[in-house]
């Protein structure tokens, strides 16, 4: 008889046990499941949207309030043998009630539950119940009982299996939650049952696709089971014998293509079906070889290195249910159209949904997945022990048919922190995490998915002998730059791998716009409201150091200054870590995405919108890169067909004029780079003042000049900009935005937002020689004043602040 499964995701209302600062009805409040507390308070209008002004501030009690979810539903006996009450997650310490009799309590956000309840139903009308205990007074009650242990902030987010940056962190807001957070069901059954099914997709060693499907059978014994597991047309069948609940079968996949980061080529994916008597799953995968080189890390697919263009992700709201398929896929569209090919997954976060794993399988994007530390010395004592090691051998389970995972990391920064943070003098003798890193994990993952390498974590250098930061073998993180030094230390440095390194800029005007009400100027402190790092907005001014002005009052500039230093402070990392390829194998950008609406590293603000930094990703994340470093020009080719033709170097005079100019031929292999030495007649400026340098090979050109913008010899944008409208009978229209210079300019950006919030442009910082032309396509919105497009604040170059008249 076929299994049931019956969703209980309708008719339930929340309560608190005890008092709150709002007026909940009197027969609780609706509450949609999946969700939380903080989204049920927000659709019924009982609390401010906590992502404007300073909302966060006044909603701290939410997490130190007990919940209560309540609900009834209706069952009629179905003939099935069994029922189990099927919790996908829940946020965070629940005890669960049916019919008034508990049937289990959880302490975990990062598992899921199953609580048998055959003998506990009732025909008719059945009284579902899950109670919340607030996470503050779990988290601090066990902090008090094992002893305090030191961390990055002063919450106690390493007490509790939850989501630690649910306690704010430099980039988010502190939104403690509680929620029946992932889908609730009732499931029946009888005879045997499908428990878990472990897919490792593999090649074996000519190269073939091979699967390994792990089953683990829940039956009663008596008799033998037989079964099938079938992919690409091949099938596999097995019979247990009558006590046997573990089944592997390994069968090779000939007709399967293999898959491919989308740097390297195709992503075929296939379904497997798994058959057990009644009960069928079906699951999806693709077939791929992982290998780290661990001293110099790097990673290699299917045999072949990849230099990872990487970004690191936070979770996209800090109330998951939120994010829908579709936005995972349109943020992970937004990283491939920069380049990337790798997203870490940080460690302060969650594991993610299937969702963001199945479209990281689509989209060729490779997956680093932290286990989830982060910032803080994690005690081992029970009960986290046990914890940790269920929702880890649950999530390699869940996620090892993914071919876009690719490594499996321990930690983030905790290592460094008892190496460099003062942890051992403040710790003694008590747990920090070294066990979760070195034991338990290394374990779980060399038991559960052996076709992946595992890390401690990051930064880590391979060997606890070595300090974490050791740059000469595998990880480091460099926030130097940013906290301290300016982006021109990332040029002192030759490392293996960087594995986060960053620099903020304020997010988009519409954004700000939203978030912050009242006039906006740098010192507002509803805008201060929305920078949560320490010092944030005086080291964003100190970041600007020499390259640019500083913007001072104006808001305006304030804010196109402090994006476009973001911007050249990120891509000036990455091009010099990329020019050192193969040594340097990998970088990883400190970050993609936001959460809400912040000043902060990411690339892309909590609207969705991409920041300037997400341009000049595209560009240094691109295939082929030219880089002008140490009098060469060293030429990166990171695509499969050799790059060939005439490098084209010539020094220009700031009115355009070639001074000097050199051309020879030149051969990239793939995946390769190529020094070239600038002749002295290109290299050495008479003024650097007054001069650039422009390097062209095919249709890339890279445009470098000799001095900072704040002693360039600069003259005041002159310009001129035609809009053309082109309509869309299915949307609105389109703007050509071309752009003719009359002098030199940098940067070259518009800002349709400022006009529009839906309005976007296809590119941003363009410099343009005098008496060349670029055009900009502006979608999105209808516009009522296109020529607007073509004035500031809309369209800004570095000339409209830096030249004097």
């Amino acid at each position: 008889m076929t299994p049931r499964h019956l969703p209980l995701h309708d008719g339930w209302t929340l309560t608190a046990d005890g008092p709150v600062p709002v007026d909940l009805p009197a027969g609780g409040l609706p509450a949609t499941v999946p969700g939380c507390v903080h989204t049920d308070l927000l659709a019924a209008g009982l609390i401010d949207d906590p992502y404007l002004d300073d909302n966060e501030t006044r909603l701290g009690w939410t997490g130190r309030t007990d919940w209560t979810y309540r609900t009834t539903f209706d069952w009629t006996p179905d003939g099935h043998d069994h029922a189990a009450l099927c919790f996908d997650g829940l946020d965070t310490v629940a005890t669960v009630l049916l019919n008034g009799t508990e049937v289990g309590r959880t302490a975990n956000q990062h598992r899921s539950y199953r609580f048998p309840v055959r003998p506990l139903l009732r025909e008719g009308a059945n009284t579902l119940v899950v109670r919340f205990t607030a996470p503050y007074s779990y988290a601090e009650e066990l902090r008090e009982r094992l002893g305090d242990r030191p961390g990055a902030y002063a919450e106690p987010y390493a007490f509790i299996r939850k989501m630690a940056c649910n306690f704010g962190w430099d980039w988010g807001p502190t939104l403690v939650t509680s929620g029946i957070w992932r889908p609730v069901a009732l499931e029946t059954w009888s005879g045997p049952r499908i428990a878990s099914v472990k897919l490792l997709p593999d090649l074996d060693g000519a190269g073939v696709p091979r699967l390994t499907a792990e089953l683990e059978l829940d039956h009663d014994g008596l008799a033998p089971l037989s079964g099938e597991v079938a992919v690409a047309g091949e099938a596999a069948a097995f019979t247990t014998t009558g006590d046997e609940h573990r089944v592997t079968v390994t069968l090779s996949v000939p007709r399967a293509e293999v898959w491919w980061p989308h740097s390297h080529g195709a992503q075929p994916l296939y379904e497997v079906t798994v058959r057990v008597g009644d009960d069928v799953r079906t699951l999806r995968t693709g077939f791929r070889s992982v290998a780290l080189e661990e001293d110099a890390f790097r990673i290699a697919v299917n045999g072949e290195d990849v230099f990872v263009r990487g970004v690191n992700w936070i979770p996209e709201d800090c109330f998951p249910t939120r994010v829908t398929r579709e936005r995972l896929s349109a943020r992970l569209d937004q990283a491939v159209a920069a380049g990337v090919n790798l997203v870490r997954v940080w460690g302060g976060g969650l594991y993610e949904s299937d969702d963001f794993y199945a479209l990281c399988d689509e989209k060729g994007l490779l997956v680093w997945q932290d286990f989830p530390f982060a910032c803080a010395a994690y005690p081992e004592e029970q009960p986290l022990w046990d914890e940790v090691a269920a929702e880890a051998r649950e999530n390699v389970v869940r996620l090892a048919p993914h071919p876009s995972l690719v490594l499996w990391c321990g930690n983030n920064e905790n290592l460094e922190g008892h190496a460099d943070w003062g942890w051992r003098e403040e710790l003694g003798e008590r747990t920090w995490g070294h066990g979760y890193y070195h034991e338990l994990l290394p374990s779980i993952v060399s038991e559960a998915d052996p076709t992946r390498p595992y890390w401690p974590g990051s930064p880590y250098s391979g060997t606890e002998d070595l300090h974490p930061q050791d740059p000469a073998h595998g990880t480091i993180h460099v926030w130097d730059v940013w906290n301290r030094a300016d982006y021109r230390a990332y040029a002192d440095r030759v490392p293996r791998f960087v594995a986060e390194f960053g620099f903020q800029g304020p997010p988009a005007y519409a954004t700000l716009r939203r978030a912050v009400s009242g006039p906006l100027t740098p010192d507002a402190p509803l805008l201060a409201h929305h920078q949560k790092a320490e010092d944030g907005n005086a080291k964003l001014l100190r970041g600007v150091g020499d390259h640019l002005p500083l913007p001072g009052d104006d808001f305006d500039d304030w804010h196109w200054l402090t994006q476009l230093n973001q911007a050249r402070a990120v891509a000036f990392g990455i091009r010099h870590f990329r020019s050192h390829t193969p040594y340097c194998m990998g970088t990883i950008v400190w970050q993609l995405n936001d959460c809400w609406p912040v000043v902060s590293w990411a690339a892309v603000d909590g609207d969705g919108r991409r920041k300037p930094l997400w341009y000049a990703l595209r560009e240094a994340y691109a295939d082929r890169l030219i880089v002008i470093r140490d009098d060469a020009a060293h030429l990166v080719n990171d695509a499969p067909e050799p790059w060939t033709g005439p490098l084209r170097l010539t020094r220009h005079a700031l009115d355009g004029t070639a001074l000097a100019t050199h051309t020879e031929t030149v051969t990239v292999a793939p995946r390769g780079v190529t020094r070239v030495p600038l002749p002295p007649s290109v290299a050495a400026p008479a003024d650097p003042a007054a001069e650039l340098l422009t390097a062209r090979l095919g249709t890339t050109r890279t445009t470098g000049f000799f001095d900072e913008d704040t002693r360039l010899a600069l003259e005041p944008p002159r310009y001129d900009v035609t809009v053309t409208e082109h309509p869309d009978g299915a949307g609105p229209p389109a703007y050509r935005v071309e752009v003719t210079a009359r002098t030199l300019l940098k940067d070259v950006s518009l800002f349709p937002d400022r006009l529009d919030p839906a309005a976007v442009a296809d590119r941003m910082l363009v410099t343009l020689l005098p008496g060349e032309t670029t055009v900009f396509m502006i979608t999105g919105a209808r516009l009522p004043d296109p020529d607007a497009l073509g004035a500031r604040p809309v369209l800004r170059c570095v000339n409209d602040t830096v030249a004097k008249e």
